[in-house]
């Protein structure tokens, strides 16, 4: 047996460069790390909207988070706001928060629907605090042991600057950073790869390669072919055209994905900008027009000329082939409606070191990584199929989306919810059932009926509960400051 000692990884920006802070900073001096990439090959950087688990990478890494505020141009993510996805006209959000309180066996949606049965007339999202911080524009760390004080927040932030960042960090606890086109990938007799040859001719050697060449998988499909799974007939939005814009007087803590006859817009709130794209279907629509339908729905001035980005929506068939490992855009595409591509980039390399071998590569952690790969993937798809799916617009792309057959798994959690309101969690399941709902719910889904448990109270009772929890999830945000003076407090520090 061999001990693993040297870890290459070829790509830089987000994928590269968090892959190579979270693994030195894991691994230490246990392996060395070199990064290979090309300062003349652009990276996609628009994956600028996050969900809580990144800060989970931030405190591994130790960041300041004024420090991380300042370096990125960080702003707070407390929601999505979907606009005109059900019907032109209509909105809903997609918190980070839990509504309400749960009871025991029992969701607290279904208190309420009781609740409006007798004649309540608050919707879901009146029980929950982020909801009312977003739109009230506050936000502040709050210090509370109530869980129902919990409000879970991310970032939004400039991906470029976040990898630079990182890479500021990587190379400071020892990451060697090598300048440099891959002019030849060299295989071992076994199959594996053994080297990358530089086109100066300079060869590097490694145990293990992290594949972060992006949508071209240079490692993962150029060299070892291994295959691709696409589910554009799921999701077959095919391209993006993004452009920063000026930045807004006052930003708001949320990110709003705006549906339009063909696709969506999204708008990020930055310090310094605004990112904005249009992901849509160019079956249903031209580059020109979809150029269009963003250029028209700017709110403030473009910063520099759109770009177009294609990609085909699914998954490397194996995320781990060989001693190849596939981190980022390299594995697979999943649109960015609910900002899960820098999620997949830190799940990837959180997986890969919980795996990781002390010696020889072993099938079975491969088998493992790209088990729980697979099964990820196709539940965030799944997440994102069901957007689409409950629609009722009237154009052709989302006609056609309201007949797309489902997955089987999707199909019985909506089927399960119709009927009852019951909504069950997948094992490690990103996304968990305060979110299933809220976008069932959004998108208008209204049970059929709701569960027995609440009819042990009396009437008198759910109301009463019903008015407490709606004051208790309204009290902290009279006395939080804004979103932007809560930024600029963490600059000033």
């Amino acid at each position: 047996m061999r001990q693993i000692q040297k870890v290459v990884i070829l790509g830089g920006g987000t994928a590269g460069w968090m892959s190579a802070a979270l693994m030195k900073k894991v691994l230490g001096d246990t392996v060395s790390i070199t990064l290979i990439e090309s300062d003349e090959i652009g990276t996609v950087g628009v994956g600028e909207a996050t969900i809580p688990p990144i800060r989970l990478v931030n405190n591994v890494l130790g960041l300041n988070e004024s420090e991380f505020l300042k370096e990125t141009k960080a702003t707070i993510k407390l929601a999505i706001r979907f606009e005109n996805w059900k019907r032109p006209g209509e909105s809903y959000f997609h918190t980070f928060g839990v509504p309400g309180k749960s009871m025991a066996f029992c969701h607290f949606h279904h208190v309420l629907a009781r609740g409006q049965k007798l004649g309540v007339e608050d919707d879901l999202w009146a029980y929950d605090l982020n909801y009312h911080c977003a739109v009230a524009g506050k936000f502040a760390q709050i210090n509370s042991q109530d869980p129902i004080m919990e409000m879970p927040f991310a970032y939004h932030f400039d991906a470029g600057l976040y990898a630079q960042f990182l890479r500021k960090i990587s190379e400071k606890a020892g990451v060697k950073r090598i300048e440099g086109k891959v002019q030849q990938v060299l295989r071992g007799q076994n199959g594996d790869i053994s080297a990358l040859v530089l086109e100066n001719s300079r060869k590097i050697d490694g145990e293990i390669f992290i594949d972060c060449s992006g949508f071209k998988g240079l490692l993962i499909e150029q060299t070892l072919g291994t295959g691709f799974d696409d589910w554009s007939h799921w999701l077959p939005c095919d391209s993006a055209i993004a452009v920063p814009s000026e930045h807004h007087q006052q930003t708001v803590p949320y990110t709003r994905s705006i549906a339009h006859k063909a696709g969506w817009q999204w708008q990020i709130p930055l310090q310094h900008r605004n990112g904005n794209g249009h992901v849509f279907c160019s079956r249903y629509i031209t580059d020109e027009e979809a150029r269009s339908v963003l250029m028209e729905n700017l709110e403030t001035k473009a910063l520099a000329e759109p770009r177009l980005i294609r990609f085909t929506t699914g998954r490397r068939r194996r995320q781990w082939n060989r001693n190849v490992v596939a981190i980022g855009l390299s594995s697979g595409f999943l649109e960015p409606l609910e900002s899960t591509s820098i999620h997949l980039i830190q799940s990837g390399i959180v997986r890969l070191l919980q795996l990781f071998p002390q010696h020889d590569i072993k099938p079975a952690m491969v088998e493992e990584y790209n088990r729980q790969s697979q099964l990820e993937f196709e539940q965030i798809r799944d997440f994102l199929v069901l957007h689409y799916y409950l629609n009722e617009r009237e154009e052709d792309f989302w006609n056609d989306m309201r007949h797309v057959q489902v997955p089987e798994l999707l199909a019985h959690k909506i089927a399960l919810f119709k009927e009852n309101g019951k909504l069950f969690r997948e094992q490690n399941d990103l996304f968990l059932e305060s979110s299933w709902l809220q976008v069932m719910v959004g998108q208008g889904i209204k049970p059929q009926e709701y569960h027995p448990l609440v009819n042990t109270l009396p009437d008198a009772a759910i109301i009463k509960m019903l008015t407490q929890l709606k004051a208790k999830k309204l009290e902290p945000v009279f006395h939080l400051p804004s979103h932007d003076d809560y930024i600029r407090h963490m600059l000033s520090r």
